[in-house]
């Protein structure tokens, strides 16, 4: 350490711009490079991007460790039994993507139902011709339903509403402040609408909870969209639905590993695909380098964390 300046980890290298942002306050070291490594048993702070999974080794040697703070929303690669059993409070950025994803969502089912990727393709392909007409789906009147009703799916919901979508959804405990009907099940939901948007929170619990039947409910004519996180959507399954013509459409943003293999999925019919981008706006990232740094100052100041996991 640095005089009495505190020593900051940086976890993965795509955080590597959060090093100049942090370094006029505090010692800051990348942990995949081997200075960083060399130094984890003085590190009071880990920052890291919550979707990776933390080495618990690699956590056992943090002997000073005292927070780890989540740049981004999602904290689910962080052990936080671990965390509670020592003592090491987790931060992450709160809302902060949540209106961004839900847009996301919303592109994503425009772009499969109205075929907009396949008419991108027709015209550039010189397919199109004054014979032809492609016919698409409407989204006014569609069913929608949203599994986890939490900020990104509230914000989904608000917007499907405008287009004239009607909304249901389903989550694992009741919620009576919401104005929008709760199913019966998961595959009730997905049996009742022509859309379902996986938007859940991530766990062990419900890993692999979008499976084949789901998918058999949601039907031929059905279209599933996953943007939260690829763990929750049984990824085999899909491919085998929409291959044998059981599921109507995917339109993914999450995968099972990441990145994805081009590969698997180069001739699965009637996907749209983007590269986990739901939340990665300019003014998104914005707000979680804003929350991370209020996070971290609180922490030294000794006062209450901005936005707490535990």
């Amino acid at each position: 350490m640095t005089g009495t300046r505190p020593l900051i980890l940086v976890a993965q290298p795509h955080l590597a711009p959060l090093q100049d942002v942090l370094s006029s306050r505090y010692d800051v070291m990348p942990l995949w490079e081997e200075s960083g490594k060399a130094r984890l048993a003085e590190a009071e702070i880990l920052v890291t991007a919550g979707e990776f999974r933390l080495d618990p080794a690699m956590l056992e040697r943090m002997e000073k460790l005292r927070l780890i703070a989540c740049f981004t929303v999602g904290y689910d690669g962080v052990d936080l039994d671990w965390a509670r059993a020592r003592g090491v409070a987790v931060t992450h950025a709160g809302d902060a993507n949540a209106e961004d994803v839900a847009d996301h969502a919303l592109g994503l089912i425009l772009a499969h139902r109205r075929q907009i990727m396949l008419g991108d393709r027709q015209v550039r392909s010189g397919e199109w011709t004054a014979g032809s007409k492609m016919l698409s789906r409407s989204m006014a009147g569609a069913r929608i339903g949203i599994v986890g009703m939490g900020s990104i799916g509230i914000a989904l919901a608000e917007r499907a509403e405008l287009m004239r979508m009607r909304v249901g959804w389903w989550g694992p405990r009741e919620k009576p402040e919401l104005r929008w009907a709760r199913a019966a099940s998961l595959t009730v939901l997905a049996r009742d609408n022509d859309v379902m948007v996986v938007a859940a929170k991530a766990t062990e619990e419900n890993r692999g909870m979008i499976d084949a039947a789901v998918m058999d409910a949601l039907g031929s004519q059905g279209l599933l969209v996953n943007v939260a996180r690829g763990q929750l959507v049984d990824e085999d399954a899909l491919i085998a639905a929409l291959r044998e013509g059981r599921l109507g459409g995917a339109a993914l943003d999450v995968f099972e590993s990441e990145p994805t293999p081009a590969v698997r999925w180069a001739d699965v019919p009637n996907v749209v695909l983007t590269p986990h981008t739901g939340g990665a706006t300019y003014e998104a990232v914005g707000r979680m380098r804003d929350m991370l740094l209020a996070n971290l100052e609180a922490y030294f100041a000794g006062e209450e964390l901005v936005s707490p996991v535990i």
